[in-house]
């Protein structure tokens, strides 16, 4: 997709993101990162606009707009303060569309419509210590009893995992047959056995919620099954490439605040040297680029094409591409640039958990590979 080609409707929607953000979000983004405490009072503003369900259909409680403008909205609210961009993008695309993609229509009607209508935060629960990027290695296990399941494990790094009261997790049955054996399933948080551990002290996006979630003899309902038993590691791989898109879109706002930080700087301090210069063309052309990607992958999913590997495409060189801008940020800052004066040693903090989270680097070069060479 050209990005020159974005509708009236995008740019429309895009101002109005951008208004709610200078209003709510921005003035608060530092103080979030200071305290660590999460943004409720914001998540809670963002619910009442609607913008925890931008992309779903209004019969399930959501705005009905594509794909592309759930990625601006992304975008908008990480360039100012990415805890609440990565709440944002973990509950729309973690939170919602799996049960959109696999649910049955009164799994829609129990859990999508009041998480996209905001009342109640998603969560996703999928890596494990021992399952993070092999998440095939799922130890978390679901045995059948009595007209449902006894799920125990434990997952890791579950964003907005103390605040969500729906979780999408997966479980095996049997640990021999690996990916085969893989259930999805939607688990409350008050269900008897579930209950909230260890909460992480994060490098940075010190304000968003990112806990572990623990399964103790936790009886999952067989009406909770999400999808077709056996099948929950292609919901979940099918969730991630649209996840991927999202925390595309979560690294090009951090991109582009960390550009917009070091323009004004350069401005207010009148710099003219040659090679602050360099520094910022070499940024603004590669956030140029990391949109054409990640608006891509969104066009591609509102299209209904096939979009893995661009999916990967946009998620490993725009988080690659905003850990860089960020790195330019604080060199054109100086000294300066490392303290807490100015907003860019928050981004470059931020911008880490984009080469990570939802696939690392490694695991997109991977997908790329596969999908212009076949599967080896």
């Amino acid at each position: 997709m050209n990005c020159a080609e974005i509708k009236k409707e995008h740019n429309e929607f895009r101002e109005e993101i951008r208004a709610f953000v200078k209003a709510e979000v921005a003035p608060k983004a530092s103080a979030i990162d200071v305290s660590g405490e999460f943004p409720m009072d914001i998540v809670k503003r963002m619910a009442a606009k609607g913008y925890l369900g931008i992309p779903y259909p209004r019969e399930y409680g959501g705005l009905a707009k594509d794909t592309l403008c759930y990625i601006i909205a992304v975008e908008e609210v990480s360039r100012a303060c990415a805890s609440t961009g990565i709440t944002l993008a973990a509950h729309c695309s973690l939170g919602c569309y799996p049960v959109f993609l696999a649910g049955n229509e009164a799994q829609k009607q129990k859990y999508l419509i009041p998480m996209a209508q905001g009342k109640v935060l998603g969560g996703f629960g999928l890596t494990e210590s021992n399952a993070g990027s092999d998440a095939g290695a799922t130890e978390t296990t679901a045995k059948e009893h009595d007209g449902g399941y006894l799920v125990n494990g434990k997952k890791v790094f579950n964003t907005t995992g103390g605040y969500a009261g729906f979780f999408n997790i997966t479980a095996t049955h049997d640990h021999s047959k690996g990916v085969h054996a893989i259930s999805a399933f939607v688990v409350e948080s008050a269900m008897k056995g579930f209950s909230v551990g260890k909460k992480e002290d994060k490098l940075g996006l010190r304000g968003s919620n990112t806990v572990e979630l623990i399964f103790e003899d936790c009886f999952v309902p067989e009406d909770n099954l999400l999808g077709k038993k056996n099948e929950g590691f292609k919901v979940f791989m099918m969730t991630l490439d649209g996840g991927r898109v999202s925390i595309g879109s979560f690294a090009l706002g951090i991109a582009q605040g960390a550009l917009d930080a070091s323009v004004k700087f350069v401005e207010d301090n009148k710099i003219k040297s040659q090679i602050t210069q360099k520094l910022i063309a070499d940024t603004a052309t590669e956030v140029e680029a990391a949109r054409h990607l990640v608006y891509g992958g969104a066009w591609l999913e509102d299209q209904h094409l096939p979009f893995s590997k661009e999916s990967a495409m946009a998620k490993f060189y725009a988080s690659e591409v905003s850990m860089r801008a960020c790195d330019r940020a604080i060199q054109i800052h100086g000294s300066a640039g490392i303290t807490k004066d100015y907003p860019v040693e928050r981004f470059y903090r931020d911008a880490k958990l984009a080469e990570i989270g939802e696939g690392t680097s490694e695991v997109q070069r991977i997908v790329i590979a596969r999908a212009l060479l076949g599967k080896q």
